[in-house]
């Protein structure tokens, strides 16, 4: 029988319950980044040959350089002809709706001329080269190659390089027909640590990006998060999560598959219910005790929801909403019968979900926002990927004469204040002049 957890907000324990529950495994990241720092030190200084040997090592592909491990645009193109009209047709509308829905973020350069001619402005401008890390291991994803390389489109990224394991060389159709639909420039077989370490510092064949991007395991997030400061990142993710509030207008099969859904990314990944309606918690985990045996990943998910899942008996839906935005969620179903109504209320989470129809698998694939989401709370100070994240803004200063008097005596004063005398100068030559 599937074993998740009852919690119940009403009793004395629940506070520490949920927060071991929610916890990271500290311990497991401290030797996960002890191996990840001996991986990247080594790519940063043998480079190509590095590379090699740990993708021999833990991929089981054996290369002669790692030109070798390169996929052509041609191999890319050839898999997008030979899919199925049914996946191309799919791979397609999917790519439109993120295209669409991404070309309404970007920002733009603006600048306005004060009343001395002093012109002050923001240039914003797209990075010049951007890595995207695909996962490969348990599951193949076409959807984070759309998900990660068309916002770069958007804002304009000249050159575009994807990395993605291929274990035991077997490489996926999808995956790199939509490396070709969305435009990657460049595409390797590597993965791990040492993708990101070769990414991060350049090697022999791979050219160092500005910013990397996309989800991984736990050695990958490790590894953006070591070299962090020599190029930028999008995230530190953690394992996936999904936070499903609802009431008794929702279908119990219906969220039962919803959390099915979270789960099967792996065992680390979190699948919450939040529920006021006793009845309704009763009902879904009966949901899970039929429907887990017809699942392909029922291992997967009943480890999921065994270590990190849980029914979540709360007082009433304001008391639902105060606690997922304490938890946070990298997803939210709001799966009640006026969703409307709560959505003001959520203040904390990645990409929110509203109404019964609105699965968080939508959201995965083809809605049109990005399913790049931050994760282990940080949705209370971090965003969705987006076009935003491959722009660069830039400052614009044109200080016209006049204006130089004027602000030269203010930084004057402020320069001398802090004791800078250079600074008061700099500015007070200006005056002078």
């Amino acid at each position: 029988m599937p074993e998740i957890r009852r919690l119940d907000t009403s009793d004395p324990g629940f506070a520490s319950a949920l927060a071991k529950l929610t916890a990271r495994d500290k311990a497991q990241d401290d030797a996960i980044d002890a191996s990840v720092a001996s991986i990247i030190a080594d790519v940063s200084v043998r480079g190509d040959a590095a590379v090699l040997e740990y993708t021999a090592m833990f991929d089981r592909v054996k290369a002669t350089s790692v030109g070798a491990l390169e996929l052509p645009a041609a191999e890319l193109k050839a898999a997008h002809d030979v899919l199925p009209a049914d996946q191309k047709h799919a791979l397609a509308q999917a790519a439109e709706r993120i295209r669409a829905y991404h070309s309404r973020q970007g920002a733009e350069s603006w600048s306005f001329t004060e009343a001395d001619g002093t012109r002050l402005g923001l240039r914003v401008t797209p990075l010049e080269r951007v890595g995207v890390y695909v996962p490969g291991g348990k599951a193949a994803y076409p959807s984070s190659v759309l998900m990660n390389v068309l916002p770069a489109k958007v804002a304009g990224v000249p050159e575009i390089v994807m990395v993605v394991p291929t274990p035991n060389g077997v490489k996926n159709a999808l995956v790199l027909a939509a490396a070709h639909l969305a435009g990657v420039t460049r595409a390797y077989t590597i993965g791990g640590a040492q993708a990101i370490a070769a990414l991060a510092f350049g090697t022999a064949t791979i050219s160092q990006v500005d910013k990397i991007v996309g989800p991984g395991n736990a050695y990958v997030a490790a590894a953006k998060r070591r070299v962090f400061g020599s190029v930028g990142i999008d995230m530190v993710a953690g394992p996936s999560e999904v936070l499903v509030i609802a009431d008794g207008s929702a279908d119990p099969d219906w969220v039962a598959m919803d959390l099915f859904a979270q789960a099967e990314h792996d065992e680390a990944a979190q699948a919450l219910l939040l529920s006021p309606d006793a009845v309704l918690l009763d009902r879904v985990a009966a949901s899970i005790v039929k429907l887990l045996p017809t699942m392909p990943r029922e291992k997967i998910i009943a480890a999921s929801l065994r270590q990190r899942g849980a029914l979540i008996r709360v007082r009433d839906l304001a008391e639902a909403c105060a606690l997922a935005n304490c938890i946070a969620p990298e997803h939210l179903e709001l799966a009640v019968a006026a969703p409307d109504e709560l959505l003001p209320h959520i203040r904390n989470a990645g990409a929110i979900f509203v109404g019964h129809f609105s699965s968080e698998a939508l959201g995965d694939y083809c809605a049109g926002p990005n399913h790049v989401l931050p994760t282990a709370r940080s949705a209370r100070y971090a965003s969705p990927l987006g076009v935003y994240d491959f722009q660069k803004r830039t400052s614009v200063i044109a200080v016209s004469r006049e204006g130089a008097r004027t602000l030269g005596a203010i930084a004057a004063t402020l320069a001398r204040g802090e004791g800078l005398p250079a600074h008061a100068a700099s500015a007070q030559y200006r005056i002078d002049s």
